[in-house]
């Protein structure tokens, strides 16, 4: 007799994923990447305003040193970074605010009126979002 193996009319196990769950799989991702962003973005922006908060006030410190020393303001903020003879400044360096710009001394109409001040992210004189050594007034 010639015996032959029978072929089976069942399906072999199916492999792999629906469609369906692969669609699931990435909506949920597309989710989580949505909450991380934006947890990520707030905590950069929120870097960036306190490392200018902390540069202004530095930045402050050396120039009520340099008064202190000469007497008067110094002429620009570089002066600050600038070694005397025996190499010594008021700063190591002078940074640029997080956003790429200078930083700037205002001077006032009286001697102790001063600020230095980062014109923030927009990069704009003048808008509520510059960063300065003074104290914000109540309004």
């Amino acid at each position: 007799m010639n015996h032959q193996p029978a072929t089976s009319p069942t399906r072999p196990a199916e492999a792999g994923f629906t469609l369906v769950e692969i669609m699931v799989v990435i909506v949920i991702l597309g989710l989580l990447a949505t909450l991380v962003a934006k947890n990520v973005i707030g905590a950069s922006d929120e870097a960036r305003l306190t490392k200018a908060q902390t540069d202004v006030r530095q930045i402050a410190d050396g120039v009520r040193s340099y008064r202190a020393k000469n007497g008067k303001l110094p002429d620009s903020l570089e002066v600050l970074a600038t070694k005397d003879d025996r190499g010594r400044s008021e700063l190591e360096e002078l940074p640029k605010d997080p956003w790429g710009n200078d930083y700037y001394l205002r001077e006032g109409d009286r001697p102790m009126d001063w600020e230095v001040i980062s014109w923030g992210p927009d990069g704009s004189e003048g808008t509520d979002d510059d960063v300065s050594s003074k104290a914000k007034k109540d309004q």
